[in-house]
Formats: C-alpha cells, sequence, structure tokens
C-alpha cells in the first residue's frame, strides 16, 4: 500500500469510527486513541485533553504505550483496529 492509500484508509477509517453508533469498551476506545495520536502527533509533548484527571491518565497511559510505532504504523493499526471492531 502506497503512502497515498494509506492516508485514504486511514482518514476513512476515522470517519467509520467517529460516526459509529456501537458501544466499544473503554480498553479498546484507548486503543482508538492511542494509535490516533501516535498517527497524528509527531512532535513534542503531547497532554491529553479532557476534565477527569483520571481519564487523562489512562490515554497517556495508552499514548506511552504505543510510543514504538511508527505514524504509519499506528495508521495500520488503527485501521486494523475499526476493520475488526465496527461493522456498520
Amino acid at each position: 500500500m502506497t503512502e497515498e492509500e494509506l492516508n485514504i484508509a486511514f482518514d476513512n477509517a476515522y470517519e467509520r469510527a467517529c460516526n459509529t453508533k456501537i458501544q466499544l469498551p473503554p480498553d479498546v476506545m484507548l486503543h482508538f486513541y492511542a494509535y490516533y495520536k501516535r498517527a497524528t502527533h509527531t512532535e513534542g509533548f503531547f497532554t491529553p485533553s479532557g476534565d477527569s484527571e483520571l481519564r487523562n491518565a489512562f490515554k497517556l497511559n495508552a499514548f506511552f504505550q504505543a510510543k514504538n510505532l511508527t505514524p504509519k504504523q499506528a495508521k495500520e493499526k488503527y485501521i486494523e483496529l475499526v476493520n475488526e471492531h465496527i461493522t456498520d
């Protein structure tokens, strides 16, 4: 898959994930979050947004767990996760 094809597939997967009505478990949502952020946030330190310190801690932990992935690998993992969990 070329880089352009990967970016198109990633964008399509992101749209599917954003528009799904499926309630996914929190651990799966954290994987979505981590892969998306790793794929799109490539420079500097990252601080999760949100009002809940506990939720932000889980987000940051998930992001750190994906730190060894390249943005390309994170996009591929994100697409796989969408295809696995979102069937609508």
